[in-house]
């Protein structure tokens, strides 16, 4: 049974769960830097503890921070230091028995890991006294806790121990059908010996005879051990004695031809169909082609196509119980969903919903309000072929000689061919052709009125 406060977690507490194993995770990585592998275990259980004061009720933590002093006491077991080791198994112990006794009563987690570190100790008599508090425990179904505990007392001390433990489970109400597989699994895998599992088996056959969970466990162990005549014996003995629901018969007959299909003949196949009819032939009536599928299926192999089969009324697979075309992923609930309505008088490529389009980052809407709209460019527009051609193409001359005016007022480049000039003080350009230095007719326009380089220079010969 889930604590209370577990039922529902508050996102913003799995954000702290976040942070504090990021910080448990900080301490872990040594952030001294230092050898001692004492001082850093410590450190990190500070940080456990306090976790725990805000994080009690998960189990994870508790867990977590129990490893870790394992971990750090198996490191100076073999670093030597035998006593602090011995130490910090002691304080993991302790930590598991908090959590046992405090907060997770009958969480079964910490309980079963709590068994399994003292098992790893040896220490045996501790790990009965563990799964018996758990047993005892009254808002808990102790199914689960019952095969654990058997299989720790089959390793510790045999199947005779195991049986003990099998003995009690038996004999407390709560427990479910679960028990008896484990318990016939147990004793046919570790002792080798079918005959006592078949007692079992029978045994929990009169007790959960009308659940066909159990039933269907039973028939895979006798398929198992190839027991062929007493698999058959097995499925008449279930279907006929009445004791298993009609509702619940379906996938036992299911079973039933699936293995006449494996081992027995065509007549006993057509036997075990017509049978099976009369229990879920309801559900088929008219459609008998539907039943004679499931002849000649196997595993997902189909005779027919999916839409033949929807032809013939085969909406289901009758072995596995579910819906066939339906996916293997979860749907989501469409019948929530609105059907979209395109709004009148829409234009064509606009926004269905007014407002526009989501809105530009923060720096791309300050650089697009200083930038001109785009109605103020209409052309022409670059052909970009054309001007990585031409680029490509294009060849620059070298410059033969660059000549630095002494005064300081401008420069003047010569190239091979045309020789060009720039005042810059006086704000002209001039054209020099076969060294002659007259002034063409742009010589006598006057400078523009706003020109902020010829500005500058004026200042800088004041100076």
């Amino acid at each position: 049974m889930l604590h209370p406060y577990l039922l529902r977690i508050h996102p913003e507490e799995l954000k702290q769960v976040e942070l504090w194993k990021k910080y448990i995770a900080f301490e872990k990585s040594n952030p001294l830097r230092t050898e001692d592998q004492g001082l850093i275990a410590r450190r990190v259980m500070f940080a456990y503890e306090q976790c725990l004061l805000c994080l009690g009720h998960h189990p994870d933590v508790w867990i977590e921070a129990a490893a870790y002093l394992e971990h750090s006491s198996r490191i100076l077991t073999e670093k030597g230091d035998q006593n602090t080791g011995k130490l910090f198994a002691d304080e993991a112990s302790a930590m598991y028995e908090r959590a046992v006794t405090t907060l997770l009563k009958n969480n079964m987690l910490v309980y079963f890991a709590y068994a399994d570190f003292e098992e790893s100790r040896m220490k045996h008599q501790k790990c009965h006294s563990i799964y018996r508090k758990l047993i005892q425990c009254s808002d808990i179904d102790p199914t689960l806790a019952y095969i654990l505990y058997m299989r720790f007392a089959r390793r510790a001390e045999g199947i005779k121990s195991a049986r003990q433990v099998f003995k009690l489970a038996r004999e407390d109400g709560r427990s479910r059908w679960q028990v008896f597989v484990a318990a016939a699994l147990m004793e046919y895998y570790c002792s080798k010996d079918k005959s006592v599992a078949f007692k079992i088996f029978e045994l929990g056959l009169k007790k959960y005879g009308e659940f066909p969970e159990y039933v269907k466990a039973y028939v895979e162990f006798m398929s198992h051990v190839n027991e062929d005549n007493n698999t058959r014996v097995l499925y008449e003995r279930v279907l006929g004695s009445g004791q298993l629901p009609a509702d619940k018969q379906h996938e036992i007959w299911n079973r039933f031809l699936e293995f006449e299909s494996e081992v027995g003949d065509l007549a006993s196949i057509v036997k075990v169909e017509k049978r099976r009819s009369q229990i879920i032939g309801k559900e088929f009536e008219g459609r008998d082609t539907a039943l004679l599928i499931d002849r000649y299926r196997y595993l997902d192999l189909l005779p027919c196509t999916p839409l033949e089969l929807k032809t013939i009324g085969y909406t289901k697979v009758v072995l596995d119980g579910d819906d066939f075309d339906r996916p293997n992923f979860p749907m989501p609930d469409t019948s929530q969903m609105l059907p979209y309505k395109p709004r009148p008088n829409v234009v064509p490529g606009s926004h269905p919903v007014p407002g526009g389009i989501f809105p530009p980052p923060p720096a791309a809407t300050e650089l697009m309000t200083k930038l001109p709209p785009p109605q103020c460019f209409k052309g022409p527009y670059v052909i970009i072929d054309r001007f990585i051609e031409h680029m490509s193409r294009l060849r620059i001359p070298d410059v033969s000689e660059i000549v630095k005016v002494e005064n300081g007022i401008g420069s003047r480049c010569v190239d091979e061919g045309t020789k060009l000039s720039f005042d810059i003080a006086a704000g002209r350009k001039r054209k020099l052709e076969n060294n002659d230095d007259s002034d063409d007719e742009d010589s006598n326009k006057a400078p523009p009125t706003h020109d902020i380089y010829r500005s500058r220079q004026q200042k800088k010969v004041i100076k």
